[in-house]
């Protein structure tokens, strides 16, 4: 799955509740110096563009300094003009931290400098924490990710866990979400766990229409294991793309593996090694993520039963569907049917 998870609390809990602009969570984007401009813009993409069914805006995204309004150095040839110093971290409900080139004692030795100790101690408590790929030096250097498990760019996260004995690095998934505090990895990994943050406060309608508008998939297969350098492969090797397009088009029937590996005309044996490799998880697994998410649609979109849910998702019976379901995202059906078709929170969402 893309993600990794502990029992935390659900990241959306604070939803609705913001202190910065009315009944909207306020949404506060730390551009540090060195800052990655791709990453700095992923929080207003994102949880700018979710919109009510009116289209009134869900988020209030504002960007913060650690110093005083001015420019910040990014790692481009440009800087960016942030008006809001780090007293503006005090109203938020979610402060998202990007990665920076410019970390310095951070990074070196797991250290906080001073101004930055000053910018986070704005910060009041139960404010749920992002960051996005190296960002996590960050909140791993200010204590927050002490005890938990946490992951980062997958070419830090050696280094990462070195640093920072008490954290448990987890460098295989895109993000982790551990309640109030969720990390992800290297830079894209970003729109990923921004989504999820969103499907967990509003639900996965939204969260789909902010993904089609910004014209990236809803929810990324496997982990970050698929993007380690590794010898490309032989350019006429076939690939596994048509078979998973198979599959997502009869998740409802059973589904085995020969059959998919005869969509690409391969051996079981190729066909598991190549889908692993493109991938980043088993087909089975794979196969469990889809009909999870298939159930997770239909659970919010649809008033079908239980049952027919479970059918229709592929699991055969509620009670495959309820286990699935349980080891997924820590709730029954019946509880996330209720979460995200009334908006009240039903215990720990993985």
């Amino acid at each position: 799955m893309a993600s990794a998870n502990s029992s935390g609390g659900r990241s959306g809990s604070r939803s609705g509740s913001g202190s910065g602009s009315g009944s909207r969570h306020r949404v506060v984007v730390l551009a540090l110096d060195g800052v990655i401009p791709f990453e700095l813009g992923i929080p207003q993409r994102i949880f700018g563009r979710a919109r009510t069914a009116d289209g009134g805006p869900l988020y209030e995204v504002v960007t913060a300094s650690v110093r005083p309004p001015g420019p910040v150095r990014t790692d481009a040839d440009f800087a960016i003009l942030v008006e809001n110093g780090p007293e503006c971290l005090a109203g938020a409900d979610t402060v998202v931290v990007p990665a920076s080139y410019e970390l310095g004692p951070v990074h070196e030795e797991g250290r906080l400098t001073p101004e930055l100790t000053a910018a986070l101690a704005h910060i009041t408590p139960g404010t749920r924490l992002i960051s996005i790929c190296t960002g996590g030096y960050v909140l791993a250097a200010a204590g927050y990710l002490d005890g938990r498990t946490a992951t980062t760019h997958w070419s830090s996260a050696e280094h990462f866990q070195h640093l920072f004995p008490r954290i448990t690095v987890d460098p295989d998934v895109l993000f982790i979400d551990d309640g109030d505090v969720l990390t992800s990895a290297g830079v894209a990994a970003g729109l990923d766990l921004c989504l999820h943050v969103v499907r967990g406060d509003h639900g996965s309608a939204v969260a789909n229409d902010v993904a089609r508008r910004t014209v990236v998939p809803p929810h990324r297969d496997g982990g970050q294991a698929q993007y380690i350098q590794r010898p490309v492969p032989e350019p006429q090797l076939a690939t596994t793309t048509s078979a998973r397009a198979w599959a997502l088009g009869r998740l409802h029937e059973p589904i085995q593996l020969r059959d998919m590996a005869e969509q690409e005309s391969m051996s079981v044996r190729t066909f598991t090694r190549r889908f692993r490799e493109e991938v980043g998880v088993s087909p089975g697994q794979w196969l469990a993520q889809q009909r999870v998410e298939r159930a997770r649609h239909l659970l919010e979109s649809s008033d079908l039963s239980v049952d027919q849910v479970a059918r229709d998702a592929g699991f055969g019976t509620p009670q495959s569907m309820r286990q699935h379901l349980q080891a997924a995202l820590g709730v029954t059906p019946t509880s996330y049917r209720r979460t995200f078709r009334e908006g009240v929170p039903a215990g720990p969402v993985r």
